[in-house]
C-alpha cells in the first residue's frame, strides 16, 4: 500500500479563512496527509487549533516554528509536498508568490517546493482587487509557472460588494486537489 499524498494547505488572511477548516476536514477524510500553514494575517481570522485537530498534524504558524529534527519545517514540507494548495489566496499572497518573496513560512515553502509538486490557488478577495491589473499580472506569471487557479466565483462579498471574488466551493476545491494528485493526471511521483 502506498503512502498518502501530502497536501500543504496555505491559509491566508481573508474572511474566507474559516472555510479552510472544512476544506482540511474534507481532504483528511479523503486520505490525504494535510499540513496546514497559517500566515500571520490568517491568524487574525482563525486559530490553529481546528486545523491541528482535523489534520492530525502540527500547524505551521511562523517561519521559525521549532521542530523536533534539524531540518527547518518549511524545507521539510517543501520537500514532501505533492500539492501546495492555497485557499483562500489573497491578492497579497498571490503577489508574494509571483514575485518570489520569502519572509514567511508559506512563501518559503512555495519558493522551495520540490520539482514535480503541483500548485493550486483558490483566490478570495474584493472584486476590484481581483480585477486590478497588478493582480491580473501576478495571476498570469503564476499560470505561466504552472500554477492552476480555481475561482474566484461571483456573489455577495464580505465587504458588501456584489461581484467576482468569493472563494470557490470547498467541495469543488477538494475535488480538483484530488484530481491533480491522481497518477493519471499528475503523472508518476
Amino acid at each position: 500500500m502506498s503512502s498518502p499524498k501530502t497536501i500543504v494547505l496555505g491559509v491566508t488572511g481573508s474572511i474566507a479563512a474559516h472555510r479552510a477548516v472544512d476544506l482540511t476536514s474534507l481532504l483528511t477524510k479523503r486520505g490525504f496527509d494535510v499540513h496546514v500553514v497559517l500566515t500571520a494575517d490568517a491568524q487574525r481570522f482563525i486559530t490553529a487549533l481546528p486545523f491541528k485537530s482535523l489534520s492530525r498534524n502540527p500547524v505551521v504558524t511562523d517561519l521559525y516554528d521549532e521542530v523536533d529534527d534539524w531540518q527547518p519545517v518549511h524545507i521539510r514540507l517543501a520537500d514532501t509536498a505533492d500539492l501546495l494548495l492555497v485557499a483562500p489566496a489573497t491578492a497579497n499572497s498571490l503577489a508574494r508568490l509571483a514575485h518570489g518573496l520569502a519572509n514567511d513560512a508559506l512563501s518559503c515553502i512555495a519558493l522551495a517546493l520540490r520539482p514535480g509538486a503541483r500548485v493550486l490557488l483558490a483566490p478570495a478577495m474584493n472584486g476590484k482587487m481581483w480585477q486590478h491589473p497588478a493582480t491580473s499580472a501576478n495571476v498570469a506569471v503564476l499560470r505561466e509557472r504552472g500554477a492552476e487557479f480555481i475561482g474566484p466565483e461571483a456573489g455577495l462579498l464580505a465587504c458588501g460588494y456584489e461581484g467576482l471574488g468569493r472563494l470557490w466551493n470547498i467541495e469543488e476545491i477538494a475535488d480538483r486537489a484530488s484530481e491533480l494528485l491522481r497518477p493519471s493526471v499528475a503523472g508518476p511521483r
